[in-house]
């Protein structure tokens, strides 16, 4: 152990912490998360010893995660014994299961405040840990995101009354009219019904649009509708970077393949995710289950860089099928906002498809 840590703890000098340790966590708002998953995190406002102030954003399973490693190295062993890297951590609010997971993430605000307000005022040794450091410290995307209204950080104001302004003429608006029923099979999917007009936002890539009908706004595929009016050249750019650039309302889309002995059903799966982003095997097991409605038990695939369909089966694989699409994304041409690798799903009985071309 180096010195200044026993110092620290020795004299509980608070003083000798460095400028850029955190001494306060609040969280500012809850913001929801349409990735392979949907989900909620908390905006949390972060403040060090040195005075500055910056905010980052951490989902509830991270919390968790942060409790377990602080658990392993400082919590007393099991027969309560201390020792002089041990210290009585806070309590953190247990995993909900079932419920809204808006209102699950509203009501552990209060907890997850005084649990932040606790393990910070922990003996100063305990916050020189890597892991409250990392947990806490600004990462480049927590920087770069645009935070939205933060409720709990908005000093009172007074009612004031709203001005209405005249409507943009809807006929001067860029827009197009739905040619066949589209069902979104996500959150973030718009869906439409022939005859109807959408009011067109951006595009999202060479295939997808976003737009606006009925007070929805979602993605949809351009081969549903029939353009009345184009959006201008500075809003269908997604191929050179307009719609993968960084802050809010991005997004990435993963191309996938549902293979059966009828044929093959593809599908582009669009997320605000960035493409360097791993999700986990659940998560994506979920979302193929979601986007081809199947009930029964499925596999997760993917062609290596011989061509050979490799199956999924844990987080491991699919750490090795990211690093294979990374790998080849230099060979293979895709748009700046598409995922460098794809998934086969199959049944996960089924061996026969192993051989099927796409």
């Amino acid at each position: 152990m180096s010195s200044l840590p026993k110092q620290l703890r020795d004299e509980s000098d608070f003083d000798q912490l460095p400028h850029d340790i955190p001494i306060s966590a609040t969280i500012a708002d809850i913001e929801e998360k349409k990735g392979f998953i949907d989900y909620y995190r908390f905006v949390i406002e972060v403040r060090t010893r040195g005075g500055s102030k910056y905010l980052i954003y951490r989902r509830y399973s991270q919390f968790f995660n942060l409790h377990s490693d602080l658990e392993l190295k400082h919590s007393p062993g099991d027969q309560g014994t201390s020792g002089p890297n041990t210290c009585r951590l806070p309590t953190l609010p247990g995993k909900v299961f079932i419920g809204n997971k808006k209102e699950i993430a509203e009501n552990r605000i209060p907890e997850l405040n005084t649990y932040m307000k606790r393990l910070l005022g922990l003996p100063t040794w305990v916050l020189l840990d890597d892991d409250i450091r990392m947990f806490f410290y600004q990462t480049e995307s927590d920087s770069q995101h645009q935070p939205r209204a933060l409720r709990r950080l908005r000093p009172p104001t007074r009612r004031v009354k709203t001005v209405k302004t005249n409507q943009t003429d809807v006929f001067s608006s860029p827009r197009a009219e739905v040619v066949f029923d589209f069902s979104g099979s996500g959150r973030l999917e718009l869906s439409m019904k022939a005859g109807e007009v959408i009011f067109l936002l951006r595009r999202v890539n060479t295939d997808w649009l976003e737009g606006t009908v009925s007070n929805r706004t979602g993605i949809f595929p351009e081969s549903f509708v029939k353009i009345i009016k184009p959006l201008p050249e500075s809003d269908s750019d997604g191929e050179n970077g307009g719609a993968s650039g960084k802050g809010a309302g991005s997004y990435s889309c993963l191309r996938c393949y549902l293979l059966t002995p009828q044929g093959v059903d593809t599908r582009d799966v669009c997320v605000e995710e960035d493409i360097s982003t791993q999700p986990s095997y659940k998560e994506l097991l979920a979302r193929m289950r979601d986007v081809f409605k199947v009930d029964g038990n499925i596999a997760l695939n993917y062609r290596d860089p011989e061509g050979d369909l490799v199956r999924l089966l844990d987080d491991g694989d699919v750490a090795l099928m990211v690093a294979d699409g990374r790998g080849q994304r230099s060979k293979v041409k895709r748009p700046v906002n598409q995922f460098p690798w794809e998934l086969h799903v199959t049944a996960a009985s089924d061996l026969s498809v192993y051989n099927t071309e796409i």
